[in-house]
């Protein structure tokens, strides 16, 4: 067995692992991780790691270090559990490792559910794993998007269902920041199918040009004009994280912010800042509290079916302006993490690695 370690309070601070590879026991299996995607997704766990818990989600014996989460495919290589048969390949929520251990529950046809018990207090959205000959989204030929974009899709659908739910969404312009990154993107790719919505993306620079060029937002904004927007009722959607552009945009807009949500972390080293803001405190969207609503309103199924219905014509739309870029081993995987973490990697561009 092998892997990825992070070192917690220093997410610069990396180095591959070998821990041993687990041997199921009574109503256990292990997967073989074959194949992972690598974006500010995997930072932004990084970077929440402790507030959020995702680290214990993957729990190792080394105080102070951190196995990073990714989503990708794997296959069972042995099994004492009911209804998870050696073999079968599965989409989820692995660990940055060759295997992991599990304890399957509703073991059967769409997949199953992690029942170990280090996982009972955790958010239950990243339990599930679902057998790709069964799962809905699953095509082979779309399986690099499955692993680079599925999770940060599902994300911003529900991002975009609370924004629309709640009357957000046409309410006066939509700011995005980091609006080049990929869970933006899909927020908006979104939220422009709803009539009278006006996106507004609040980007760097260098990302000027990539993103006025996707024609999705209505209007383009360098962070360093943002005190030329005008002051209007707008809700803003926080995908950087930046400390200084939450600021800016609280300080422009003040009280007449509708609603300043928290979706991402791209900008992972000014987190902390723009504390003592005017306007409405901001609040951090938590995607599983969304998928606890709907699952009550729409019923599991009903959830994925729309969240499936809304990923074809997105797939359809980023191959007209993504490249994936392949890549094997975990030394492999540490580079590209490390690239995506001191923003080396385009955002026209994306990392699939195989293990």
């Amino acid at each position: 067995m092998s892997g990825l370690l992070v070192k917690r309070d220093d997410l610069r601070e990396v180095r591959l692992d070998e821990p041993e590879t687990p041997v199921p026991e009574a109503g256990q299996a292990v997967l073989a991780v074959k194949a992972f995607g690598m974006t500010a997704n995997n930072v932004t766990y990084a970077v929440m790691g402790d507030v959020m818990s995702y680290w214990d989600f993957f729990p190792v014996d080394e105080e102070g270090w951190g196995r990073l989460p990714t989503w990708g495919f794997a296959e069972v290589e042995a099994s004492d559990a009911e209804g998870v048969e050696v073999g079968d390949r599965y989409y989820g929520y692995w660990p940055s490792a060759s295997h992991l251990l599990v304890t399957p529950r509703v073991g059967g046809e769409r997949g199953f559910v992690d029942a170990s018990p280090h996982r009972a207090e955790l958010p239950s959205a990243y339990h599930r794993y679902l057998r790709t000959d069964s799962d809905p989204f699953h095509s082979t030929s779309s399986e690099d998007l499955q692993m680079l974009l599925r999770p940060l899709f599902f994300t911003s659908f529900l991002a975009d269902d609370q924004l629309a739910d709640e009357g957000l969404a046409t309410g006066g312009p939509v700011m995005m920041a980091s609006a080049s990154s990929k869970t933006a993107l899909a927020a908006a790719f979104m939220l422009a199918q709803h009539d009278g919505v006006e996106l507004v993306a609040l980007t760097s620079e260098r990302n000027v040009e990539f993103v006025d060029g996707l024609g999705i937002y209505a209007r383009t904004v360098p962070y360093s004009e943002i005190g030329s927007l005008e002051r209007e009722p707008a809700t803003f959607v926080d995908f950087a994280g930046n400390g200084e552009v939450r600021a800016a945009v609280h300080q422009r807009f003040g009280d007449d912010l509708r609603h300043s949500m928290a979706v991402g972390v791209t900008h992972w080293e000014d987190f902390e800042g723009g504390a003592d803001m005017p306007g409405p405190a901001p609040k951090f969207f938590f995607a599983p509290t969304r998928v606890t609503k709907r699952v009550e309103d729409w019923g599991a199924v009903g959830l994925e079916e729309r969240v499936a219905e809304a990923w074809g014509p997105f797939c359809e739309w980023c191959s007209g302006w993504l490249e994936v870029d392949h890549a094997e081993g975990w030394e492999a995987a540490r580079e590209a993490y490390l690239d995506v973490l001191e923003g080396r990697v385009p955002p026209s561009r994306a990392t699939v690695l195989r293990v």
